[in-house]
């Protein structure tokens, strides 16, 4: 038997569970310990993804993004990792479903913030193709290797030692996506075209770096139609 997106289920798991899988498939191996909603991806009865939401590293640079959002308003989706079984556009479908859950059972949350890592990783067509807007395109400031190798995030209370680290070289790009479509009327800062990734060079796709000449204007027209994998190793 064929199994198709639509047939994925997508419900409430532990933080137990979720950590597992994503410490297995996402690309970073790590967690963020401050997720509060786990939804776990199922085909056939077994555990093949999850999503993990909660509150941003500093809400309150974050807020501003959406005039007059509250403090309990928002989230962000800190981690999504899919295991390569799951059938095509899986990803799409399980962010559609998880959306429905949310706006059914947290209906206060109007939006939903993201970022794709486009010095490791991709530069988010699955949230593209999922309704997202794109809302910032910084070069990366924050990631970098250390001596011995590992990938860490450099933020004001890390208390890691970066002596010799190697700052990655790419982009980071900020997305949201309106649960209340309302709320998208108080967007406080522009949207950004998507084909202004590949002219800027920003483009990456499962750790590879696009070259601009490969993406043209139609090939972002089908985003949408034709979800890719992005955000697992």
């Amino acid at each position: 038997m064929n199994l198709t997106a639509k047939d994925i289920i997508v419900k409430a798991i532990s933080s137990q569970d979720a950590n597992k899988i994503v410490k297995r498939i996402h690309y970073s191996g790590k967690v963020v310990q401050n997720s509060i909603l786990h939804l776990g991806v199922f085909l056939d009865n077994k555990l093949h993804g999850a999503m993990q939401f909660g509150n941003p590293i500093d809400k309150r640079k974050v807020l501003p993004l959406v005039k007059d959002t509250k403090w309990n308003n928002m989230l962000e989706l800190n981690r999504m990792a899919f295991n390569d079984i799951l059938p095509r556009n899986s990803e799409s479908r399980a962010l559609g479903v998880a959306f429905r859950l949310i706006k059914k059972n947290y209906p206060h949350i109007e939006w939903i913030l993201s970022f794709s890592d486009g010095t490791q990783c991709g530069d988010g067509t699955i949230y593209r193709a999922s309704g997202f807007v794109l809302t910032g395109i910084n070069k990366n400031q924050t990631i970098h290797e250390l001596p011995t190798g590992e990938i860490v995030a450099k933020h004001g209370t890390s208390k890691r030692d970066f002596t010799g680290s190697k700052r990655l070289q790419g982009y980071q790009l900020r997305y949201i996506y309106f649960l209340n479509p309302k709320a998208k009327e108080r967007l406080t800062v522009p949207i950004i075209p998507f084909s202004k990734i590949y002219e800027i060079g920003a483009g990456m796709y499962k750790g590879l770096r696009v070259p601009n000449s490969r993406v043209s204007d139609d090939q972002l027209e089908k985003d949408g139609a034709n979800p890719i994998h992005s955000l697992h190793k």
